[in-house]
């Protein structure tokens, strides 16, 4: 099997993250499967991982592949756990793996020499998944990774792609630079697909996915990098979504004079035990916090670790309510978001509603994936009226306050 042009390209590079975007068809998972039984024959004992974004998928999409491209040099192969080992070159052994996203945990504590993530812009919890358990494995032995996909809307990806680092090397294809594909069946798709599914599948052109949940938010009107300054803060809090396999997400909030939040900063974290989350949360002093009322325990954990805890109602509407609450702060430029809170930003332009049939509205719900950090972020501002929980004193002082800079401003 032979590379085409533009897959030699990438796998002439000698970057140690490379980062291929590219149309439907262009031939990545080849390119990934060739790449890694050359990188197992000219490396003994090389230990390589190809990662799809579920188990079966990964069988589906690459291992009769593998295997057959493998069969002059292979020395065992283990159906079950999807692994073939291979003869070097030196007559040694090297092994391929192939896992699934959904079970990315097992490679904790393993160390490889080359990884491939397939389609990774579907991938939940990208970064989360990256720093804790896909990096460190890659330091033993200097990894290298190749990460392929087609876009999926402004997430992980996209950052990705545009990630400013030396080791990093970005590169885009289309579905036209496959010479294996007639073009007269691309043009066709172009024909009969809307013009942003033809550009993002396609072309492999970045876009807003369909049914997004946030159309409001753009990353250059509601990102920040400058933290506000606290002389004109007056509250700081977090909304809480407690998880242990699934993300743990605090979302730390300050409000200022001007009803305008900040949202300064985000810890999400899997593997977390419920006293690890209230000891955390104890430590950053909040005025008052948010959580998930459906975590009785969890809630009251922070109870006793004496964090002030406001109660969440959840109802029918919630949910609803909560996005409105939301994409009306938007709407008004009252709601920005540090651009080191990568786990929400990517929730933002993911979080989507189900694609409606022609015969239905527009679902009540969301898809209810891609959303911890924005379930701590709706707790959190669907809750917080500030007059609700002023007290006399507070409400005196506060109106002291702006009699008096209605004065000055006033001379």
């Amino acid at each position: 099997m032979i590379l085409h042009k533009t897959q030699a390209i990438v796998a002439s590079d000698t970057h140690r993250f490379r980062v291929v975007n590219c149309g439907r068809r262009w031939g990545k998972t080849t390119l990934a499967i060739l790449e890694m039984v050359a990188k197992a024959i000219y490396k003994d004992d090389a230990r390589i991982c190809y990662v799809a974004n579920t188990y079966q998928q990964a069988r589906d999409i690459a291992w009769q592949e593998l295997k057959k491209i493998c069969l002059p040099i292979v020395e065992n192969v283990n159906e079950s756990r999807l692994e073939i080992t291979v003869y070097t070159k030196n007559g040694k052994t090297s092994t391929i793996s192939l896992r699934g996203w959904e079970n990315i945990e097992t490679l904790r504590g393993q160390k490889f020499d080359f990884i491939v993530i397939d389609e990774i812009a579907s991938m939940r919890n990208y970064w989360l998944n990256w720093q804790e358990v896909i990096r460190p494995t890659l330091t033993d032995n200097k990894g290298h990774a190749l990460f392929i996909s087609t876009p999926k809307g402004f997430n992980h990806f996209y950052d990705l792609y545009n990630f400013n680092d030396e080791d990093y090397k970005a590169f885009h294809f289309t579905t036209y630079d496959n010479p294996h594909l007639p073009v007269e069946e691309i043009d066709k798709a172009k024909k009969e697909l809307p013009e942003d599914r033809f550009a993002q599948e396609y072309l492999a052109d970045f876009r807003k996915q369909t049914g997004l949940v946030f159309k409001e938010f753009n990353r250059y009107r509601h990102l920040y990098e400058n933290l506000p300054s606290n002389d004109n803060i007056t509250e700081y809090f977090a909304g809480i979504d407690f998880g242990f396999t699934n993300p743990t997400a605090v979302i730390h909030i300050k409000r200022d004079r001007d009803e305008n939040y900040y949202v300064t900063e985000e810890w999400y974290k899997t593997q977390r035990t419920e006293d690890q989350i209230a000891t955390y949360v104890k430590g950053c002093n909040f005025n008052r916090v948010y959580p998930d009322p459906e975590s009785p325990s969890a809630i009251e954990m922070l109870n006793q670790k004496g964090i002030q805890v406001i109660e969440v109602i959840k109802n029918k509407d919630s949910i609803q309510n909560g996005i409105n609450r939301i994409r009306e702060l938007f709407k008004q430029g009252k709601l920005r978001i540090h651009k080191s809170c990568v786990s929400l930003i990517s929730e933002l332009e993911t979080y989507s509603y189900p694609e409606k049939r022609p015969d239905n509205n527009e679902p009540e719900n969301p898809i209810k994936e891609n959303d911890h950090a924005i379930d701590a972020l709706r707790y959190a501002l669907a809750t917080n009226k500030p007059d609700n929980y002023m007290s006399a004193m507070e409400r005196a002082t506060r109106w002291a306050e702006e009699q008096r800079n209605f004065k000055s401003s006033s001379r």
